[in-house]
């Protein structure tokens, strides 16, 4: 097939699997991009149509699913001879996310009947696809909005420790698009990542943390209208079930996080609420005393925050002056391993502020 523009894919078939001699003759051409999409929706359809099905026919079809994702990902990636031509993975791209398809919602619900290699396949598979572009535009990102009930299923991952990891990496590939995030931000959902967040099995805790901060960090507008619309519940479950944790990581990530969203310029009305409150200084105060340098370090971030608070409650004012010359003389001693200018200087600044009250 002269002038293939990509990576020459073949069909199944016997006369394509048989030996070498005449067998050749009856090879299989090569399919296009869209085409291996479209056997790979064929196959996924049989899947989900068939999930309690076993059998010879079963297995077949399985088989084929997985020997087509791999042709996906060898077009999208390239292989150890070629690399990805710009051209085929538009044309795949095009055809995975074509209106009134079900594609992604497919690959992702047959996800767990798949082996360990081939789930490992697919999850690059979907992070390739989410982020190309055809003719310039984010074309996943009108499939996501078309069909957000995807979040739902990704979400629950986290209720089943089998799937949960490849769910997850899926899921954060999805909110890199605002219109995911912005859904899963104004869902019930993000009740639940407190819960996801507090799971006995390491991996998977941390594996939810690091969605929620990617949730609450990357698309500014949208977390800061998050926050004004759901300050009132949000904060006092972060500040009991997270910074109030009996578990070291939790707190240590908890209040990174917290440092993260406050000195962000685009939280800045929440920032002024948050540093409002006599309630959170307490709980800051009482950071600032763990063993961890690490938190005190962290701590210390958001606590200069109320002192550099040029309109401070007199509540806040009360606290800071019954507590005025403890919190000098944790100043006086408080350091850290490496040399900081910054940190320093944000010392000094404080140690003035709680002097002048």
């Amino acid at each position: 097939m002269a002038g293939c523009l990509w990576p020459c894919v073949t069909g199944g078939g016997a006369a394509a699997e048989g030996g070498g001699g005449s067998g050749s003759l009856f090879r299989s051409k090569a399919r296009s991009p869209a085409e291996v999409v479209r056997h790979a929706r064929e196959l996924l359809g049989f899947v989900a149509a068939n999930h309690e099905a076993c059998g010879a026919k079963r297995e077949h079809k399985m088989a084929d699913l997985t020997k087509t994702i791999r042709e996906i990902k060898s077009i999208l990636y390239g292989n150890g001879d070629a690399e990805p031509i710009d051209e085929a993975c538009s044309q795949l791209t095009k055809e995975f996310f074509k209106e009134n398809t079900n594609c992604l919602h497919l690959l992702i619900i047959c996800l767990p009947r798949m082996d360990l290699e081939t789930q490992k396949d697919v999850t690059q598979v979907t992070a390739n696809l989410l982020r190309q572009k055809v003719d310039y535009r984010m074309v996943a990102s009108d499939y996501l909005e078309e069909n957000q009930d995807i979040m739902e299923v990704l979400i629950s991952g986290y209720d089943n420790m089998d799937i949960a990891i490849h769910y997850s990496a899926i899921l954060r590939d999805c909110i890199r698009h605002q219109v995911a995030a912005r859904y899963v931000l104004e869902s019930q959902h993000m009740k639940k990542f407190f819960h996801y967040i507090q799971y006995p099995d390491f991996n998977i805790a941390s594996d939810a943390f690091k969605t929620f901060k990617e949730l609450l960090t990357r698309h500014k507008s949208s977390v800061a209208e998050f926050f004004s619309n759901n300050y009132d519940w949000f904060f006092p479950e972060f500040n009991s079930k997270l910074l109030s944790s009996s578990n070291y990581i939790i707190r240590r990530q908890a209040i990174q996080l917290l440092g993260d969203i406050l000195l962000d310029k685009s939280n800045t009305t929440v920032m002024v609420r948050y540093v409002s409150s006599k309630d959170n200084l307490i709980i800051l105060m009482n950071l600032l005393r763990e063993q961890s340098r690490a938190i005190q370090v962290e701590a210390f971030r958001v606590f200069k925050l109320f002192t550099g608070n040029p309109k401070k409650p007199p509540e806040i004012v009360g606290i800071l002056v019954t507590n005025k010359s403890k919190i000098l003389r944790f100043l006086a001693d408080f350091t850290i391993e490496k040399e900081d200018q910054q940190f320093e200087a944000d010392k000094a600044q404080v140690v003035t502020e709680i002097s002048a009250l």
